[in-house]
Order: C-alpha cells, then sequence, then structure tokens
C-alpha cells in the first residue's frame, strides 16, 4: 500500500523556498495568533532587525546554522559590549525552536545557544539627589517636559512598565480613590490589576489631564500633536534629559520601576504588597527587584536592629 501525503525529499523541497526573513515572518504571524502582549511582540520584532542589520541583509534557509547565531552574540555581548539582558537570546532561540519543530530546518540549532546569564546586582539604583536632579532638568514650562516629568512620578510612584504606563487611558484614572487600573490585555502577564498613586502623583496627574483634555483621545499620554506615544522615542527622550540633569548613571524606565520597587521596601513598605504592586506571580521575581547596596542595607539595619527595643 503506498502512503499518502508529501515524502520527506518533498518537505525539503518545500522548505527551501523560504528565506529566513520569510520564515520569521510565519514565526510572528504564529506568535501575534498566540495572543503575546505588545510589548512581547515588539521585542521580538527589535531583537531580529539587530540580527538582519549584523548579516547585512535576509540570507537562504540554508545558512541557517549553529556558527552564526553564536557569532553573532559573541559580537554583541563582546565587540559592542552590550549588557547581558540586551544581548539575552531567548527571542531567537523562540524562533529558532518553532523553526525546528516545523521541520523548517533540520538541525536544533536552539539547543546549542545557551542563555545569557543577567547579573542580578548590576542596576545601579538612583539615590534621592539623583532622582531629584532628574526630576528638576525637565521644562515644565512646556507641554512635552511636563508630560514627561509626570511620566516619571507615574513610574516611579505605581512601578508599572513603559507599555503599561502608554496603554493607560483617561477613564482608567480615578484621583478621587488614588488609583490606576491596567487592563489586562496591556501587562505583560495579561491579568488586569489597579495599583495605587500617591497624593502627590494625583495632583500632578489632574492638572495634566486638565491641560491634555484637549486632544480629546482616550489614551492618557499622548505626543505634543496628540498622537499615541512610542515607548522607544520615549526612552530616548529620557536618557538625554538624564544627560541633562547631571546623572551619571543609567536612567530607562526599567530601571525606574526597579528604583521604586527599592525605595518603596526603603521606606517600610512589604514585600506582599509590592509584589501585587508590581504584578509579579511569584515572590522569586519581586526579589530580584530589591537589589539594596550594603550602605541601604546598613541603614535598615540601624532602623529595624533587633536591639532597637532592648
Amino acid at each position: 500500500m503506498r502512503k499518502h501525503g508529501r515524502t520527506a525529499t518533498d518537505k525539503r523541497a518545500v522548505r527551501e523556498e523560504f528565506s529566513m526573513g520569510e520564515l520569521y515572518e510565519k514565526f510572528m504571524w504564529y506568535k501575534r495568533a498566540e495572543g503575546l502582549a505588545p510589548r512581547t511582540l515588539e521585542e521580538y520584532e527589535l531583537h531580529f532587525r539587530w540580527f538582519i542589520d549584523y548579516l547585512k541583509g535576509d540570507i537562504p534557509k540554508e545558512q541557517m546554522v549553529p556558527e552564526l547565531f553564536l557569532k553573532y552574540f559573541h559580537y554583541m555581548a563582546h565587540e559592542r559590549e552590550l549588557a547581558p539582558y540586551t544581548v539575552n537570546i531567548r527571542t531567537m532561540r523562540a524562533f529558532l525552536r518553532w523553526c525546528y519543530l516545523e521541520e523548517h530546518i533540520d538541525t536544533p540549532i536552539h539547543e546549542k545557544l545557551k542563555l545569557v546569564k543577567t547579573e542580578e546586582d548590576k542596576i545601579e539604583a538612583l539615590t534621592v539627589v539623583e532622582i531629584k536632579s532628574l526630576l528638576n532638568a525637565f521644562d515644565t514650562t512646556t507641554y512635552v517636559g511636563f508630560r514627561d516629568k509626570v511620566m516619571v512620578m507615574v513610574l516611579l510612584d505605581t512601578m508599572v512598565r513603559i507599555s503599561e504606563l502608554l496603554s493607560i487611558k483617561r477613564s482608567n484614572v480615578d484621583l478621587k480613590e488614588g488609583t490606576i487600573k491596567l487592563e489586562a490585555p496591556n501587562t505583560k502577564t495579561r491579568k488586569g490589576r489597579t495599583v495605587p498613586i500617591s497624593k502627590k502623583t494625583a495632583k500632578l496627574l489632574k492638572e495634566y489631564m486638565t491641560e491634555s483634555e484637549d486632544f480629546g483621545e482616550e489614551l492618557l499620554f499622548l505626543t505634543y500633536d496628540g498622537r499615541e506615544m512610542v515607548s522607544n522615542t520615549w526612552r530616548t527622550r529620557l536618557h538625554e534629559v538624564a544627560d541633562l540633569s547631571g546623572v551619571k548613571k543609567a536612567v530607562r524606565p526599567h530601571i525606574l520601576r526597579h528604583i521604586g520597587a527599592l525605595l518603596y521596601i526603603m521606606n517600610g513598605g512589604d514585600p506582599f504588597s509590592l509584589q501585587k504592586i508590581l504584578g509579579h506571580t511569584t515572590m522569586e521575581m519581586t526579589r530580584k527587584y530589591i537589589q539594596m547596596t550594603d550602605v541601604d542595607i546598613r541603614k535598615q539595619h540601624n532602623f529595624y536592629s533587633p536591639l532597637k527595643g532592648i
């Protein structure tokens, strides 16, 4: 009896029709169908663009060999000297694993690529003085400057992710209750949560919302001409203001999230409420955000020493 369907030779012939770029487009179609968060999809696209730039263009599927990817990650880590979390290869491994499981390639390249370990203690938190310097560097006489200052205040106060911040709608803000609702489709875990805001942040938000009301848009934070903001553009903007402020440490939205978490604990907050605010599913994830220096630990010990009341 003859077997129905394509033979192995037929399958190889079909696979050879695709270039790596075309395979990646098919892979991204599947990822969108899985309902991944926009921020995650954006990360997949960004990492692949970096790889294409390194190769100076698309390549045939036959050139997808382990050595090519290993050389690329060595180049990113050692020649460009990028941080481990920037070089991390999870997205590329996911693509290569998909290619292998879908029988587009014969070699399980993803098994040969090891994840880059991120050092937990590399994040250098800003001091209170440095945070004040950063906030004072924004030109609040302009809409953009005032908007950016409010955004930094909200990031520090609520510890939301930049993707969550830019997805907040005006209707999500409850100034009376002092809360901001994060809708499930816009969070990394795909679970909605409500984060509290301080009176100081609520006051700034009220002023900003009054000023931006004329745009008539649903989103809270908008460009100077009332359009949706792009996260990468704002990251660059934040970096530029940090330079003007004289702060020498790295200032990025995600680092502000870490700093907010650390200050929350330093000011007497408990890790369990912090876990809920951050939207973490495990306490282990929250622990990584609280990276105290030796000086921080000494200050905490002086204040909370077991012998303090003895």
